[in-house]
């Protein structure tokens, strides 16, 4: 299985370094021309020399302005970093035992919006409320001729990726329904569909993160202080952190597998704990005072693993704030969740918004 595989590679590795990333549209001409050169070389083939796409495997045109300014950055790194599953595009990173390095995918990244000119678009991170029962109807109807009738993908892209469905916003795909994705086949629904039916597909396809099946989605209820400690009757893990806070998801699977004792915080806006989180996961958003990062946490040693995004910020926040009130065995996933669902680690999704 794929994940196994990679969690295979993953235990392999001691340490995963996530250096500040550089997400800057301000390329140099020596920058510009080795992006160039890294596109051409891995992308062309299938994207086209132009990156107007289908050359090869339907893969979509990326001169989209809609599609890269609201991809950039954390969809597009990760499409090309870890590919897309059940999908003809596969992962370049070297995680994933390809050629290119972190460095080499921020920077082909940044160049693709750089070289057509695009401004990044920041969308909304609220939830949009619509019948799935009706969307599965409408999807149906308007979508899987060019999707696959399971988002398997046809002449339009998979959309039966967990990770891609567990990540993507509500307001990401609402956009790209709405108004299309320019020089790509995919049209505009704005004056074709009511909203209501726009907004049908979203909760749609949002219920279909954890499988594809027609189930509606479900508000997930936040674990009870009684629950947060997973495998309360376990010991407790052993862990190797990088500069004192670091550890690789390798060996927080490794602990969850082996039934360890410990905690884990998702530190992100509630909203996204409940598009997706690691299971067991209990959301403590990072915007919550200070004083209330210790809500119900027993301060008795018990590790507590936090993540986030970004991938760093926001879980660094709470773990600074634990550590201030005396929480002594605190770590933070180096590779955050994004990476985490492209490996094709476990997740659990679900819709609406948490309760802090």
């Amino acid at each position: 299985m794929r994940s196994i595989a990679l969690l295979l590679f993953l235990l392999s590795v001691s340490t995963f370094s996530v250096a500040r990333p550089n997400w800057s549209l301000e390329l140099e001409p020596a920058e510009m021309a080795q992006a160039e050169a890294l596109y051409q070389q891995y992308c062309s083939l299938c994207h086209g020399e132009d990156r107007s796409g289908y050359r090869a495997d339907h893969a979509p045109s990326l001169r989209s302005q809609s599609l890269l300014s609201t991809a950039f950055p954390g969809f597009l790194f990760t499409a090309v970093g870890y590919g897309r599953a059940g999908t003809a595009m596969d992962g370049y990173s070297d995680e994933m035992g390809g050629p290119l390095n972190r460095d080499d995918l921020r920077l082909l990244t940044r160049w693709l919006l750089a070289v057509e000119g695009v401004e990044p678009v920041k969308l909304a991170d609220t939830p949009v409320h619509g019948d799935a029962t009706r969307g599965a109807v409408v999807y149906a109807e308007q979508c899987a001729s060019c999707h696959g009738a399971e988002g398997e993908g046809d002449t339009g892209p998979a959309l039966g990726d967990p990770a891609l469905l567990a990540n993507a916003s509500d307001a990401f795909l609402r956009h790209a329904i709405a108004n299309g994705r320019d020089n790509t086949p995919m049209i505009a629904f704005a004056d074709l569909l009511p909203s209501t039916d726009i907004d049908a597909i979203v909760a749609y396809l949002r219920s279909q993160a954890s499988g594809w099946s027609p189930q509606p989605p479900t508000l997930r209820k936040p674990p009870a202080p009684e629950e947060y400690v997973l495998n309360p009757d376990g010991e407790e893990p052993v862990f190797t952190l990088r500069e004192g806070r670091y550890v690789p998801a390798a060996e927080v699977v490794r602990a969850l597998q082996e039934k360890r004792r410990f905690i884990l915080l998702d530190t992100r806006p509630a909203s996204a704990w409940q598009r997706s989180h690691i299971p067991g996961a209990v959301p403590m958003p990072y915007y919550r005072e200070k004083e209330r990062a210790g809500d119900n946490l027993p301060n008795d040693g018990t590790w507590i693993v936090a993540y986030c995004a970004c991938p760093h910020a926001a879980s660094d926040f709470v773990i600074n704030n634990l550590r201030e009130l005396g929480y002594q065995n605190t770590a933070i996933i180096d590779e955050g969740i994004l990476v985490w669902t492209a490996l094709g680690l476990p997740v659990t999704a679900g819709q609406g918004l948490a309760t802090d």
